[in-house]
């Protein structure tokens, strides 16, 4: 190793030179895999139908590193009789789904852009693997794979409209909440930009029972969009129906603010509660005499939704003087908002309603968890420090985003990287793995480049044990 030739060295030097060893050799061995594979795929084709037209080099990017290979292209002719090149490496590991990127690399960049801005990502990414990248190639991942996201989202609701529920699961109670995060959207030709609002809602199964004074959702799954009202309704039935069997769920519970988008024709039959943090908060806003205050908060508390519209009367006409004080006005509003919303105060379980018992390890408790989803799921990453959003980059994010809530991420990126490279078909054209000792030796001494850190474990050793890195190991072992 050449930083042994050095004189004082630190442990930094020391891990970054081993690290820099190990990722050339994977690049190596890589480079060696695809050739074979290449060349299996070039002699067993039907070739009548792929014609070959030599090789052409490209590039994948992996956590290892940029492995610059060559294979083979073929001419052929596609269903209407046009020519068409493909390569049937690409093909055959699925490399034409979100470009040349592994799926180790894809999971890192994907978590790291739903975490912290994509400079950050790629500053993340580049300083903890050997490849480097960019905040625009971050980016770039992100867009692509919440292209492939939309296309799922789409055929839910396709399954949905054709009656097709995948769902099979039978629950008592499905509890529904609903709400909105406003986001800043970026200028377009120089004009301001209005907003876009995130339409985001959690369903769960009720909370887990033993959990403390901390909620613990049980099944909770997220939905969330940027998209007209009647299309996130389909988008969101079709999540249910992908889970539920819509026929056996016993009872649904919805709890939202009010809303113009949050209600639909889907919810028709479901229990309607007013959000209680919404109430709350128009209590305390618009009532200016603190025991009054008090009173009102501890009725809404109790559910005694008749004594307090009596109350709220009562104090709208003590401080009435017809002159339309500030005042005033707020009693008046506070009055109508608790007059209009009367029939939807009472949360679900104070309204006679007969409630199907909870299932064993589940308990029933008071709805209002979803201004912590908007925060925890869009808030935190997409608000704040001047974030401006151009809508389809933004609707892509939140795909992103609610799918690493609902922690399916990971899953979805295999799925549209190489996470299928590694089939059983494939493993049988892998007639004389490769393997360590069988590396090209260095002239001079004759022994191996790799023997000064050969004992050291590698760190693509050490990531997800994805189908690509078992064949990693036996390449090395």
């Amino acid at each position: 190793m050449n930083i042994l030739n050095k004189g004082k060295i630190t442990f930094k030097e020391i891990e970054q030179e081993i690290y820099a060893v190990h990722c050339q050799m994977a690049r190596e061995d890589t480079i060696k895999l695809l050739s074979l594979l290449d060349e299996e795929l070039h002699g067993s084709r039907d070739k009548s139908e792929y014609r070959d037209k030599g090789l052409r080099q490209t590039t994948i990017k992996t956590v290892y590193g940029e492995v610059e290979y060559s294979r083979h292209v073929y001419l052929t002719k596609t269903e209407n009789g046009k020519n068409a090149a493909v390569y049937l490496l690409d093909k055959e590991l699925g490399m034409d789904t979100i470009g040349l990127i592994s799926t180790n690399l894809a999971e890192k960049i994907a978590e790291a852009a739903t975490d912290v801005p994509f400079r950050k990502a790629a500053s993340h990414v580049s300083n903890t693997t050997g490849q480097v990248i960019s905040h625009a190639g971050a980016w770039n991942v992100v867009q692509a794979i919440g292209e492939k996201l939309k296309k799922e989202e789409a055929l839910l609701v396709k399954e949905f409209q054709n009656e097709q529920p995948r769902g099979k699961k039978e629950i008592p109670v499905l509890f529904e909440e609903m709400d909105g995060v406003w986001i800043k959207q970026q200028r377009e030709g120089g004009k301001k930009a209005s907003g876009m609002e995130v339409k985001i809602g959690t369903m769960y199964e009720g909370w887990k029972e033993g959990t403390g004074k901390r909620s613990c959702l049980a099944g909770k799954t997220v939905v969330a969009g940027i998209e007209r009202s009647e299309n996130f309704h389909e988008k969101w039935e079709a999540k249910i129906q992908s889970i539920y069997d819509p026929e056996k769920i016993g009872l649904r519970i919805f709890n939202g603010d009010g809303g113009s988008w949050v209600h639909d024709e889907y919810d028709a039959g479901a229990i309607d509660q007013y959000d209680r943090f919404h109430a709350i908060q128009m209590i305390r806003q618009n009532t200016s005499h603190e025991e009054a205050r008090a009173d009102m908060l501890e009725l809404l508390g109790a559910d005694k939704i008749d004594e307090l519209l009596e109350y709220a009367q009562m104090y709208f006409d003590s401080i009435s003087t017809n002159e339309d004080t500030p005042e005033e006005k707020a009693a008046e509003e506070l009055l109508e908002f608790l007059t209009n919303r009367k029939d939807k105060l009472a949360r679900y379980d104070a309204r006679g309603i007969d409630i199907p018992k909870a299932p064993e390890g589940i308990v029933y408790k008071n709805m209002g968890v979803q201004e912590n989803q908007n925060c925890t799921v869009i808030t935190l990453r997409m608000k704040g420090k001047r974030k401006r959003w151009a809508e389809k980059s933004a609707a892509n994010m939140v795909r992103l985003l609610y799918y690493r809530e609902n922690k399916d991420l990971l899953e979805a990126v295999d799925r549209y990287t190489d996470g299928v490279v590694w089939t059983e078909p494939l493993k049988n054209k892998l007639n004389k793995p490769l393997s360590a000792a069988k590396v090209d030796l260095v002239d001079g001494k004759g022994n191996n480049r790799y023997v000064d850190t050969f004992n050291v474990h590698l760190p693509i050793l050490d990531s997800t044990n994805h189908r690509t890195v078992k064949v990693f190991k036996r390449l090395i072992f």
